[in-house]
């Protein structure tokens, strides 16, 4: 009698140990993270039946596959430990090293040398998606430091020389896209690290000339810093019908897809851009993956993303609010800016909002190394969301 009793305590204490355990997972988080993982899938697959490649589909569960496996092992650790900061520095100068080997011995794709090609593995990885996390890291373990004073010009100077060196390595490639995420992740972690508002001032001034300077440097054509087809990327933007058969038919095509499809869309597998092959299959399982979505499922489908979109960057930013440790607020305002430029940019080109970069739709678009990424950091939040109130031992 004794025994039975005392084996129903053992049970009961092992579920309210694995109940505790899972309880300390943000599920909010979750929810939303398998949601537009499911709706990638469902449209990668779409789009791959449609164009005579389903192994699209096969590749995204291998990387998905990869990225979950990532995401448990990072959302196990304590990221407070100090190594990690430290690990920080070494994660950085090796996307920094990652970044220079690609323009040496990348491989080319469309015009671009941006992916690093792994024969043994049989993996094709993109460096400028790590360094984005690579960069949060060690701005996040500079502004935390309580040797490292945001308001203070040397520490500010040297937080943009980090952002700077990546920014540069990326542009080089050619990725202004990707460069371009850089600037938002660093102005989001130090606003958030207390930056004054007079120097926020100074830097909106600062950028207002810089940006009217650079304006005009490639309108008279001194010193272009943007080449050829970035500009004609920015016309097209800026007039969609200058020439709707070449560099703006993709922009054009995926506009045309947006407005068919209506309040409730064609249907998963109906739409007519992607199976007719006006939208390239290049562009339509991933820089325009919007665009498919939007003519097979109309607006209520895009109101559905766009909402599970919503509860991840609140679970992020919840988690932003309520960890008392410095390190992991920066870590999740930088994270969340990451998710947010993709989001925004992504979507952007699909309605006509933002020119053509190549960004992809988080968690959704058709691609490896933003997954890996992505989960990553997202397995980051889940360790700093359960170490949010807990002193580190």
């Amino acid at each position: 009698m004794w025994r039975t009793r005392q084996r129903k305590l053992e049970k009961r204490n092992i579920f309210s140990r694995v109940f505790a355990f899972l309880a300390g997972f943000d599920w909010i988080q979750i929810v939303a993270l398998v949601f537009l993982i499911g709706i990638g899938l469902i449209f990668i697959r779409s789009t791959g039946i449609q164009a005579g490649a389903p192994y699209f589909f096969e590749r995204q569960l291998q990387w998905i596959t990869g990225g979950v496996c990532g995401w448990l092992i990072v959302s196990l650790i304590d990221y407070r430990r100090t190594e990690y900061k430290v690990l920080a520095v070494l994660f950085y100068v090796a996307t920094l090293g990652l970044l220079a080997l690609v323009l040496v011995a990348g491989v080319e794709v469309y015009g671009s040398t941006r992916w690093l090609d792994i024969r043994p593995l049989g993996l094709r990885l993109q460096p400028s998606e790590f360094s984005k996390l690579a960069l949060v890291f060690l701005l996040s373990a500079m502004f935390s430091s309580r040797m490292f004073s945001v308001n203070k010009f040397s520490c500010l100077f040297l937080g943009g020389l980090t952002v700077a060196v990546p920014f540069l390595l990326i542009v080089k490639e050619p990725d202004l896209g990707s460069a371009a995420i850089l600037i938002p992740i660093f102005l989001s972690i130090v606003f958030c690290a207390g930056l004054k508002w007079r120097y926020i001032l100074i830097a909106v001034v600062a950028a207002a000339l810089l940006g009217g300077l650079a304006i005009l440097n490639e309108i008279k054509q001194y010193h272009p810093f943007l080449k050829e087809y970035q500009r004609d990327r920015i016309r097209i933007f800026l007039n969609p019908d200058l020439d709707p058969l070449d560099r703006g038919y993709n922009q054009r095509q995926a506009n045309l897809a947006v407005g068919s499809g209506g309040l409730t869309g064609k249907g998963i597998g109906e739409g007519t851009q992607n199976a007719l092959g006006f939208l390239p299959q290049s562009v339509s399982n991933n820089d325009f993956i919007f665009s498919v979505i939007a003519e097979e499922t109309g607006f209520l489908g895009c109101a559905t993303l766009v909402f599970a979109y919503l509860l991840l960057f609140y679970s992020i930013l919840r988690t932003a609010f309520l960890t008392e440790d410095p390190f992991g607020r920066y870590l999740a305002v930088g994270i969340s800016s990451i998710l947010f430029a993709h989001c925004f940019i992504n979507m952007g080109m699909s309605i006509g909002l933002a020119p053509i970069t190549g960004l992809s739709l988080p968690f959704v678009s058709y691609g490896g190394s933003f997954m890996l990424m992505g989960m990553a950091a997202l397995g980051l939040m889940q360790s700093i969301y359960r170490h949010r109130r807990e002193e580190e031992t």
